[in-house]
């Protein structure tokens, strides 16, 4: 989390540093947040005590460089009340603006409806991930998110969220919008993923989102026996319909073990296909490939060099499109 400039600043007096034998400058606070990311597992609930001072000096500092470079709102995720895996200040980055367009900022979104749809939208997705802009390019929002949530940890976390909060659940908790109807149909599987999953398209749409790239080398993840993630792709409603949606299936976090194990060396790294749970073939709609000249067909004959570089190839001609859509990458695991 780093203003473009700050970062870019870091990164260049580094690499002239480090041939003169010194050891490199750095922004202060860049190193101690790759220092504390390397080691630690966040948690935002756990931001008290010496620990929680250094993560919010961290966060602190990382305003402070996004502010450098951006007009920006902030969505309160406080003890982790919204989600338990991201900042307890999240940035809503809203365009690149100089020194001098800081008092005349006018903010783009009404972040208190932001902060209702996200409050509404995070049990649509694995683990609370919302949907989420982190990157700002030419006006345009990259978000991720995690996976769509399957049945099982639906009911599972609704349930939670029922028995610790006293009977409140708080994604349901607008009066306005509960009625005895709606307390029947959470009995039915369909309605409550039309409930949930509606509230994640309208965060998707006020967000401007229109490619969903999808990551996943399987339609559903299984654990246990049970589906706990599914792809938006195979959302037998087809709610997501109105969405482009390319499948652009790409190695998880366990496969990279076998790059460490050969010593990060991904020449000849070639991911194996063949695998049982592997079901997600590539599928990309032929507008967006037709200009660059790759041999898609040829996709799970690539090592991992040359597959991560086609699929940057096609992310980044999405985003340098002339179209003001906004893509939304999903992680993979």
């Amino acid at each position: 989390m780093a203003g473009a400039r700050g970062a870019a600043a870091a990164a260049a007096s580094a690499g002239s540093s480090t041939s003169s034998g010194t050891p490199p400058p750095q922004e202060p606070g860049l190193g101690e947040l790759l220092e504390e990311f390397s080691r630690t597992q966040y948690r935002a609930k756990d931001c008290s005590g010496t620990g929680g001072s250094r993560v919010e000096r961290i966060e602190k500092r990382c305003l402070e460089l996004f502010g450098r470079d951006y007009c920006y709102s902030v969505i309160q995720n406080v003890n982790g009340d919204i989600c338990g895996h991201y900042p307890q200040h999240i940035v809503f980055l809203e365009y690149e603006s100089s020194e001098k367009e800081k008092d005349t900022f006018q903010s783009t979104v009404q972040v208190s409806k932001l902060q209702d749809l996200v409050n509404r939208s995070k049990m649509a997705r694995c683990r609370g991930r919302f949907v989420c802009p982190v990157i700002l390019f030419k006006g345009k929002h990259i978000c991720r998110s995690a996976t769509l949530a399957g049945w099982g940890e639906l009911y599972g976390r609704t349930g939670y969220n029922y028995i610790f909060s006293g009977g409140a659940d708080d994604a349901w908790a607008d009066s306005e919008d509960i009625t005895e109807e709606d307390c029947a149909l959470r009995s039915s599987d369909t309605h409550l993923f039309d409930k949930v999953r509606g509230y994640d398209i309208k965060l998707l749409r006020y967000l401007s989102v229109k490619y969903i790239c999808d990551l996943m080398v399987e339609n559903k993840k299984v654990k246990f026996g049970m589906n706990v993630t599914s792809s938006e792709k195979v959302d037998k409603a087809q709610r997501y319909a109105d969405f482009t949606l390319l499948s652009i299936p790409y190695p998880g976090c366990e496969f990279f073990k076998e790059y460490k194990d050969r010593d990060y060396i991904a020449e000849g790294l070639i991911f194996n296909w063949k695998q049982d749970y592997v079901d997600a073939p590539l599928s990309i709609p032929e507008f967006l490939t037709c200009s660059l000249n790759i041999d898609w067909s040829q996709y799970q004959s690539w090592d991992l060099v040359q597959q991560t570089q086609n699929y940057l190839k096609l992310l980044l001609s999405i985003i340098n499109s002339d179209g003001r859509a906004h893509p939304h990458v999903p992680e993979a695991r």
